[in-house]
């Protein structure tokens, strides 16, 4: 699958991200920002007041009487990036109409497609195509970009405890470079912080974890230039590594079979660049951090967290400078925090890198 594009990426995405910007066709929240650290991790906290403005705990009315708009189904020709194959299009680039980050741009089915449906080979290879074209001059050749190449976080929200927004399929792409600021040196996306290894032919898995992350996480290398096959067969793994968790099994001991199409049985977040693919089940959407009362009076759901896909770029959004405030003053919070909304981890994950 060829994207087909006539210039760069990432050169396109910022582009088009600055003529939508200036002409008012989408918003952009800055936030404030701090790194604090948890059990030995580097997390990026954001403090956006903009998200405080409507109710975090509101779900989207499912009545099929009262359907809702799908924002994808014509998407702004202002928000439109790119489609793509050129030949016979399936998917288009489009850039989130809120974005706290800039150049933050989603990949979106043309067709119908549920969010909550196990992903198809060719979404895959769409968004490893993504990643591998945003260093990428459109004659293939990498671009000459001083000594930081350039990279892109992917990740998917799939299910009601995913944080996932919408239901038409999309995944979410960031720029690493546009996630950075002043002062965030320590910090790298959390993907980023396992060590990639060159992949091999294994009955058993060989996963890589981090040890100071208190919930169920799976992840594996992704090799050069991998087929659609390659990639899909890494991502079935890990979903299925992720379902075990969620029974309080380890992959070895999962005997359950599952299907690898249709509706997804768990909640989850994936997370992938070029080098890695990251899964991990979801208990739930939110949790709650103590918020004194007094900080909390302006506050709608004061210490009321959301959390989607970016936790695996080690990054979270509060809504309210209370929460901000408890998060960097009690960084064990977060570790809580990250407790509640994952699965606990097994006590054998089968050989780990």
């Amino acid at each position: 699958m060829q994207l087909g594009l006539t210039e760069n990426l990432s050169t396109l995405v910022a582009r088009r991200f600055t003529a939508a910007r200036d002409t008012g066709h989408l918003v952009f929240s800055s936030t404030h920002l701090s790194i604090i650290n948890a059990a030995g991790i580097s997390y990026q906290l954001r403090y956006c007041p903009a998200l405080a403005k409507k109710p975090s705990h509101i779900k989207p009315d499912n009545d099929p009487k009262t359907p809702k708009p799908d924002p994808f189904e014509n998407p702004s020709p202002d928000l439109l990036i790119a489609q793509f194959p050129p030949e016979n299009p399936a998917y288009n680039l489009i850039l989130n109409k809120f974005p706290v980050i800039p150049n933050h741009f989603l990949l979106v089915t043309r067709d119908w497609q549920a969010q909550t449906d196990i992903l198809h080979k060719a979404d895959l290879e769409a968004t490893y195509e993504c990643l591998k074209a945003w260093n990428t001059d459109s004659d293939g050749s990498r671009s000459a970009n001083g000594s930081s190449p350039k990279s892109l976080f992917a990740f998917f929200n799939s299910g009601d405890d995913s944080g996932a927004s919408q239901p038409h399929r999309h995944l979410q792409f960031l720029p690493v470079e546009a996630m950075r600021q002043p002062g965030s040196e320590s910090w790298q996306p959390l993907i980023d912080l396992l060590t990639s290894q060159p992949t091999s032919p294994s009955p058993t898995p060989k996963f890589q974890h981090l040890s100071g992350l208190p919930f169920a996480h799976f992840a594996l290398p992704i090799p050069l230039n991998p087929s659609a096959e390659t990639l899909h067969a890494i991502y079935i793994t890990l979903y299925k590594a992720a379902a075990a968790a969620t029974r309080g099994e380890t992959p070895g001991q999962d005997t359950e079979p599952l299907p690898t199409q249709g509706p997804a049985s768990i909640s989850y977040n994936l997370a992938m660049t070029r080098s890695t693919m990251m899964i991990c089940p979801r208990k739930q959407e939110t949790a709650l951090v103590p918020v004194d009362s007094a900080a909390a009076r302006d506050i709608v759901d004061p210490g009321l967290l959301s959390l989607n896909g970016t936790i695996l770029a080690a990054t979270l959004m509060v809504k309210a400078e209370g929460e901000w405030d408890t998060l960097r003053e009690n960084p064990e919070q977060l570790t809580h925090v990250l407790t509640t909304i994952g699965y606990p981890r097994t006590d054998s994950r089968g050989p780990s890198l």
